[in-house]
């Protein structure tokens, strides 16, 4: 994949420090130095040692990634929401990892991704999982479809402006809602379990936001965004304050409406396109289930 930049400034610069500001890390420039890759100043092959000057060319082509050989594909179709030749974001149904385990290799979103990659015959075909969902969890996946888009929507990441909300769907005490506010509970593992989590002093802190978006006797629907990535963060917190997800019977969820499964989505996904320099607005709808669930 070939990428150019005219260098606009008028101090003298080395090309590896220009390189690394573009996001190009020292693995990415080893990569490209010995697997076939190129990097050249206005049309000439150069080292990362050259000086650049004003108004200079630069042109680098990272090689292919292949695949990953050890993961299995899936054929079962992917609900493709948008796709450019850097990013790929798709819509997750429930029941489906995002990401296989030792002991479930096959049939999670990574899987169905490679055999989609695969049919279209794409050059880069290593999977890159920019954001995961729980298995319940159904919505908005981001996949990089190469390494180096991955590693700048890391960067976005890290910097907090990649923007993830999310639909839920809670019961019990919904009266104790606001019209917006914080969940502030430190999060920790239950000590007799790997899978549960509890709030805790001596947790991890957790920061999460909400907006009623609509609201009955002891039903809501709430939006919510993460502040911090905790495990099972926002059925922690909602359960925390007397308002656990519907569906959630790990977290004393009412089983009474329908749902056997968190009531959860990721319904927007909003960042700056780091190639493109576009900020995208991805939304989806909630699935039938939640939708089902009388409010």
């Amino acid at each position: 994949m070939k990428f150019s930049w005219r260098y606009e400034k008028e101090e003298p610069r080395l090309l590896k420090t220009f390189l690394n500001e573009q996001g190009i890390s020292r693995s990415l420039l080893a990569k490209i130095k010995y697997q076939g890759g190129w990097i050249g100043i206005n049309g000439v092959e150069k080292t990362v040692r050259y000086v650049l000057s004003y108004l200079d060319e630069v042109t680098v082509i990272i090689p292919d990634e292949g695949e990953h050989e050890t993961l299995l594909p899936d054929v079962t179709p992917i609900d493709i929401i948008f796709e450019d030749e850097h990013y790929l974001i798709v819509n997750k149904p429930v029941g489906v990892a995002s990401i296989p385990a030792q002991y479930h290799p096959n049939g999670t979103m990574a899987n169905r991704v490679k055999h989609y990659y695969q049919s279209q015959n794409y050059p880069n075909q290593v999977i890159h999982v920019v954001t995961r969902l729980d298995r319940d969890t159904t919505g908005l996946m981001l996949f990089a479809k190469h390494g180096y888009a991955h590693a700048m929507m890391d960067k976005e990441l890290r910097a907090g402006r990649v923007t993830k909300k999310y639909l839920a769907l809670v019961g019990d005490d919904t009266d104790k809602l606001l019209p917006t506010g914080k969940i502030d509970f430190p999060i920790k593992r239950v000590e007799t379990s790997i899978i549960e989590r509890t709030v805790g002093e001596d947790g991890l802190p957790s920061l999460t936001e909400y907006w009623l978006k609509k609201r009955t006797k002891d039903k809501a629907l709430v939006e919510v965004q993460l502040h911090t990535g905790r495990t099972h963060q926002i059925r922690v917190h909602f359960a925390a304050i007397g308002c656990p997800l519907i569906g959630d019977e790990l977290y004393g969820g009412r089983m009474d409406c329908g749902l056997e499964r968190q009531a959860l989505h990721c319904h927007h996904l909003s960042f700056y396109h780091p190639f493109t320099k576009e900020c995208l607005n991805i939304f989806q709808e909630m699935p039938d289930d939640m939708q089902n669930v009388h409010l």
